[in-house]
């Protein structure tokens, strides 16, 4: 065989076999059998956080029970637009993404989305939620709810807010609507930033994050006037919940798992499966909660009502009170 035929011989097998191996796993596809290869989960945000711990430990844990690995892969920026739209409009049927709070509340604040989160993506589950603190410094005269709203009313407070349009901007704007106050909100580039004000009392209070006002907390140069959470923080002993003032105020920011729409149903269900299972393992929780965060699982269905819930809701907080990114 000369060195031409030997080439093309080569190739012609190459060829064939990469034509077999589709056809093995478009056949185990439609036997239900998935994943066929690697599953990559795309994270719209920097590497860092505790949303994107999540997902890794989760990764850790799926990947050997599904023989196959589960890749992360961040894609920061745009507020977590673009890596949303790559998998909103991508036809890999193992490629999953992690959500947050930021995709229920952008549909109301920008009109050039490329893709709709309804529509477009299919939810897998829940992963972690986390509470916010109304924080006030160590040496406020606000000491209770109660505090907060009559001097809310009266138009005598600040709140900072990590960014316009941001969770912590909305709960302050809930609070308003529901409550008629005038808490005026005031927007800094992150919780880091806006923290050292409200412990110098230049800000009235702010919303933070639970894993990262802790710190300023322990070190008593923060208090927690409440928790946006459902139930108590075990962390923060006797700080009331917000909820006390209208079951609306459960305010939390989480962390969900969705999946392309060329995700077969099977694939999706299966994923679900053994996310549910990882959430209840007592060292998974564990490993969660040194981020500050609590597992959430729940089924397929479970997350489709839950974010159109969120969208409905923060639409409408932002409709109502004219909120825009301007």
């Amino acid at each position: 065989m000369n060195r031409r035929d030997a080439l093309f011989t080569l190739t012609s097998t190459a060829a064939a076999a990469t034509a077999a191996t589709g056809l093995l796993s478009q056949a185990a596809r439609a036997q239900g059998a998935w994943p066929v290869r690697n599953v990559t989960v795309v994270v719209p945000f920097a590497p860092g956080g505790a949303g994107n711990g999540s997902v890794r430990i989760l990764a850790e844990v799926i990947g050997p029970q599904m023989g196959q690995s589960v890749l992360v892969e961040n894609r920061p920026g745009g507020g977590g637009v673009p890596g949303t739209q790559h998998v909103a409009q991508s036809s890999d049927d193992h490629l999953l993404l992690m959500g947050s709070t930021s995709m229920t509340i952008l549909p109301a604040l920008r009109n050039d989305l490329a893709y709709d989160v309804m529509r477009d993506l299919q939810p897998v589950g829940m992963i972690s939620s986390q509470p916010q603190v109304v924080a006030v410094g160590a040496n406020s005269p606000l000491r209770t709810l109660d505090d907060l709203v009559a001097q809310g009313r009266g138009g005598k407070l600040t709140a900072g807010n990590s960014g316009v349009g941001t969770l912590s901007h909305l709960a302050t704007e809930l609070l308003n609507r529901k409550l008629g106050t005038s808490i005026l909100p005031v927007p800094y580039k992150g919780d880091a930033v806006l923290m050292p004000d409200v412990a110098a009392g230049t800000l009235s209070m702010g919303i933070i994050n639970l894993p990262v006002v802790m710190p300023l907390i322990q070190a008593g140069r923060l208090r927690a006037l409440a928790v946006t959470s459902a139930q108590p923080v075990a962390s923060l002993p006797g700080v009331p919940l917000l909820r006390n003032l209208g079951e609306e105020f459960v305010i939390t920011g989480w962390a969900a798992m969705y999946a392309s729409r060329a995700v077969p149903a099977a694939g999706v269900e299966r994923f679900s499966t053994l996310m549910r299972n990882a959430l209840g393992d007592a060292g998974v929780r564990e490993r969660f909660a040194a981020f500050g965060v609590t597992p959430e699982p729940t089924t397929p269905a479970q997350l489709r009502d839950f974010t159109r819930g969120e969208i409905a809701r923060w639409g409408d907080v932002v409709r109502s009170r004219g909120i825009t990114l301007s």
